[in-house]
């Protein structure tokens, strides 16, 4: 039985689901957050796994999900806040600001509740850790996703500056900035070969990831190994962010460009 939990929202598909499946098979409980009940459904017999239907921009929704873990594992390791959205119009379209409000209430407002939930569980067990699935795409612009990209932006120096409130507590707050990763969001944009084609060219490692490599990035943070690190945003985009986004980077086959 474990003897700990971590909460994870957005927990049904993708990321979410992988960093559910990683620290269950390290020992540890996982209270599995999503609006999908469907999706949750799939943790249905593993014995590690509690899930709860609710919207990640829910108070209750957060503080049921700290309650859960503390009443069935004893005490909150941490706290994943993983869960997002994307897709809005241009900003001069119909909806557009309705579509940004959206937006927000998961990608920002989600994290300040899973945060103001997450931390007093945290500081009666002397400290712990939050780590948040922020983007690339908060790192920098992109074409047609600018209510995405402000949300992310946003979501970043949240980061930053809860982590200076709550260091004094021996609570860290950390996030990763996942890039282009093989989830069901993305399946549209796969199906495509030109335009998957051409993402992929912006990628210096030459490939999408896998939510699990997003999920090993996301423990680390979580677990005590990087215990002097807060307030740290980790890029794990195969080099995206790396580059000025002026030339792209080389590609060869097994010579590298002279």
């Amino acid at each position: 039985m474990p003897t700990g939990a971590v909460v994870v929202t957005g927990a049904a598909a993708g990321i979410g689901a992988a960093c559910v499946e990683l620290f269950t098979e390290r020992g540890l409980g996982v209270v599995a957050v999503d609006v999908s009940k469907e999706g949750l459904a799939a943790f249905t017999g593993n014995p590690n796994v509690v899930t709860l239907a609710g919207d990640a921009a829910d108070p209750l929704t957060n503080d049921d999900a700290v309650a859960l873990a503390t009443s069935h594992f004893g005490r909150l390791h941490a706290s994943v806040l993983n869960a997002g959205i994307g897709g809005a119009p241009p900003i001069e379209a119909p909806g557009a600001v309705e579509s940004l409000d959206q937006i927000h209430a998961v990608n920002v407002r989600g994290l300040v509740l899973g945060i103001r939930s997450a931390a007093p569980a945290l500081r009666a067990a002397g400290g712990g850790a939050i780590v948040v699935t922020a983007s690339g795409a908060g790192l920098r612009g992109d074409p047609y996703t600018w209510a995405y990209n402000t949300t992310k932006a946003a979501a970043i120096n949240l980061v930053r500056s809860a982590a200076l409130d709550y260091a004094y507590q021996n609570i860290r707050i950390n996030a990763v900035a996942p890039g282009l990763t093989e989830t069901p969001r993305t399946a549209r944009q796969r199906a495509d070969p030109a335009l998957s084609a051409t993402l992929t060219r912006r990628v210096p490692l030459g490939r999408w990831s896998q939510p699990r490599e997003q999920a090993e990035v996301i423990w680390f943070l979580a677990s005590p190994a990087s215990s002097y690190i807060t307030g740290a945003v980790i890029p794990v985009d195969g080099g995206i962010t790396a580059s000025t986004g002026i030339l792209l980077a080389p590609t060869y086959d097994g010579e590298p460009p002279q």
